[in-house]
C-alpha cells in the first residue's frame, strides 16, 4: 500500500466516525490543494460562506472560506497562501461568517480585503466588524435619488448627472481615462464640501488586480490633493491571491455600508469589475463548477448584482444615509455588447461611455454624450444646472450628427454653419484637465454662456482662457450672484436675466 492510499484510507475511516458522531461533524480533512483552492472531505455541517481553519503539520492555522457545498466534498478558497497546506491536514469549521473591520478609523488608510493595514501606518484602531455579504436594503427602506453627487466634471454634472445612492457604470477601452475620471470625482468631494459647508462624502476606492505601483501612485495623488482625509483604499493587487481579488469589492461595499447605515453619504469605486469577473471565473473553474458563455460560471450575473444592489439612498426613517457605486468595466475595441458589459449595463442606473476616438482626438474626458446616459437624469441636478443645461445634450447630439454629415459637403448654409460653430464651442467648454475639478456654480455660469450663444464669435483656442477670466470676473465684481446661487441653488427669473446680461456684456468686451 502506498503512502497516499494509506492517508486516504485514514481520511475515509475518520469520515465514517464523523458521520456517526454529531460532535465531530464540524471536522474535515484536506483531500486536494492547489492554486488557492482546497477540496475537503467531512465538514458535513459547514455553511456556505463560513470560515474554516486548516491546522497544518507545521503548526500553522490558515483560514479558508467554504464556497462549494457538494454531497461528498466541500470546496474552500484559502484566505492567503496555500503553500504550507498538505493532503490530510485537519480542517475545522468555526461557525463564523467572514467579516471585515468597519468604522471611521479606517478613513485615510490603505487596507487589504480582510481589513488589515498595508500602508505601514500601524494597526487600525477599530473593534467593530460587519459581515462581508449582506442582503441589499428593501424597497420600503429606500428613498428616491434626488440629491446630486457633484463630480466637478462639467460634461457629467451637466449632461449625465450622478445622484447620491445611484449606481453609474464607467465603461470604455483600456487607457481612455476611466480611473482618472473617478479619481477626479473623489478629489472633488473635498472641494464640494467646502463650498456647501457640509462634511465630505466618504470615499472608498477598491483597486482590483492592479499593479502595486499603480495603487501606490493613486494613494499618493489622493494624499497630495488632501483627499485621503475622507478616503479608504481597499487594495487587492495583481500579486495578491486571486481569492483576495474576489473578496475586495464586497469588503469595500461593507465598509461603505457602515457610513450609509449611520446617516452619512459614501461613495464606493470598483476599479475594475472586469478583473473581478476574471478572478471569480478562475476560482469557479478550479472548484469544477460548470462553465458557460466565455467560460464564466452561470452565476456571474448574480456575482455583480448582489454587490451593486447594496448601493442605495435610505429614507430618513432608516437613517437617511446613502451609498453611491461607480463600477468600472473595461471593453475590448469599444464592444459594449460583450457578456460582462451587458450584465453590468442592465444592473446599473446608467453608464458613462469613454471612447478611444474621442480620447485620441483631444477630448478629455473622452465621454461620448450620445451613448452615455443617467437613468436618474435631471432629478439629481441642482435647479440652476437644469435651467441652463436643459438643451445642452440636444445641441451636442445635433452637432455630432451634423459634423459627420458636413464633412462630405463643402457648401454649408448659414444655419448649418452656425450650428457647427456653436457645437465646436460647446465641445471645447466640456473639455477639462485632470485634477482640475470645478464647482457647480462656476460650471453653471460657463454653460450659460455657451448655450446662449455668447461664445459663438470667440476663437475656439481662447475658450479656456475665457472660462478662467469669467470666473475671476464674477468672483471680483459679482460675488453676490455666486453667493446667492450657492445658497439657493437656483436662478430666480430676475437673477437669470441679470446674469445673462452681465455675461453677454462681459463677452462682448472680452479682449482676445
Amino acid at each position: 500500500m502506498t503512502q497516499t492510499e494509506e492517508i486516504l484510507g485514514q481520511i475515509q475511516q475518520t469520515i465514517a466516525q464523523t458521520r456517526n458522531n454529531p460532535d465531530m461533524s464540524n471536522i474535515g480533512y484536506v483531500e486536494e490543494v492547489g492554486d488557492g483552492i482546497i477540496i475537503a472531505s467531512g465538514l458535513s455541517h459547514v455553511m456556505y460562506g463560513e470560515i474554516v481553519t486548516v491546522q497544518t503539520k507545521g503548526g500553522d492555522q490558515i483560514e479558508g472560506l467554504a464556497l462549494n457545498l457538494e454531497e461528498g466534498s466541500v470546496g474552500i478558497i484559502v484566505l492567503g497562501s496555500d503553500i504550507h497546506i498538505e493532503q490530510g491536514d485537519e480542517i475545522r469549521s468555526t461557525g463564523k461568517i467572514l467579516s471585515v473591520p468597519v468604522g471611521e478609523n479606517l478613513v485615510g488608510r490603505v487596507v487589504s480585503p480582510l481589513g488589515l493595514p498595508i500602508d505601514g501606518k500601524g494597526d487600525v484602531q477599530t473593534k467593530q466588524t460587519s459581515p462581508l455579504e449582506k442582503i441589499a436594503p428593501g424597497v420600503i427602506t429606500r428613498k428616491g435619488v434626488t440629491e446630486p453627487l457633484q463630480t466637478g466634471i462639467k460634461v457629467i454634472d451637466a449632461i449625465i448627472p450622478i445622484g447620491r445612492g445611484q449606481r453609474e457604470l464607467v465603461i470604455g477601452d483600456r487607457a481612455t481615462g476611466k480611473t482618472a475620471l473617478v479619481i477626479d470625482t473623489i478629489i472633488n468631494q473635498g472641494k464640494a464640501a467646502k463650498e456647501s459647508g457640509q462634511k465630505p462624502v466618504i470615499c472608498i476606492y477598491c483597486a482590483i488586480g492592479q499593479k502595486t505601483s499603480k495603487i501606490a501612485q493613486t494613494a499618493a495623488i489622493l494624499e497630495k490633493n488632501h483627499a485621503m482625509d475622507y478616503t479608504i483604499i481597499v487594495s487587492a493587487s495583481a500579486s495578491d491571491p486571486v481569492t483576495f481579488q474576489y473578496l475586495a469589492p464586497y469588503a469595500a461595499c461593507t465598509m461603505g455600508e457602515y457610513f450609509r447605515d449611520n446617516g452619512m453619504d459614501a461613495l464606493v469605486v470598483y476599479d475594475d469589475l472586469t478583473k473581478h469577473a476574471w478572478a471569480y471565473r478562475q476560482i469557479s473553474l478550479l472548484l469544477r463548477r460548470p462553465s458557460g458563455r466565455e467560460a464564466y460560471p452561470g452565476d456571474i450575473f448574480y456575482l455583480h448584482s448582489r454587490l451593486l444592489e447594496r448601493a442605495a439612498r435610505l429614507d430618513e426613517k432608516f437613517g437617511g444615509g446613502s451609498l453611491t457605486a461607480l463600477p468600472i468595466i473595461e471593453t475590448q475595441a469599444g464592444d459594449v455588447s460583450a457578456y460582462i458589459p451587458t450584465n453590468l449595463i442592465s444592473i446599473t442606473d446608467g453608464q458613462i461611455f469613454l471612447e478611444s476616438d474621442l480620447f485620441y482626438s483631444g477630448m478629455r474626458p473622452a465621454v461620448n454624450v450620445g451613448v452615455s446616459v443617467s437613468r436618474v437624469g435631471s432629478a439629481a441636478q441642482i435647479k440652476a444646472m437644469k435651467q441652463v443645461a436643459g438643451k445642452l445634450k440636444l445641441d451636442m447630439a445635433q452637432f455630432r450628427d451634423m459634423a459627420a454629415f458636413a464633412q462630405f459637403g463643402s457648401d454649408l448654409d448659414p444655419a448649418t454653419k452656425a450650428l457647427l460653430d456653436r457645437g465646436a464651442r460647446l465641445t471645447e467648454i466640456l473639455k477639462q484637465k485632470q485634477y482640475q475639478t470645478m464647482g457647480v456654480v462656476y460650471q453653471v455660469l460657463i454653460i450659460l454662456a455657451g448655450v446662449n450663444g455668447y461664445l459663438d464669435s470667440l476663437p475656439i483656442e481662447k475658450i479656456h482662457d475665457y472660462e478662467h477670466d469669467l470666473i475671476m470676473f464674477f468672483e471680483a465684481q459679482h460675488k453676490d450672484i455666486i453667493d446667492e446661487l450657492q445658497e439657493k441653488k437656483a436662478f430666480s427669473d430676475e437673477l437669470l436675466e441679470k446674469t445673462k446680461k452681465i455675461v453677454a456684456e462681459y463677452t462682448q468686451n472680452y479682449t482676445v
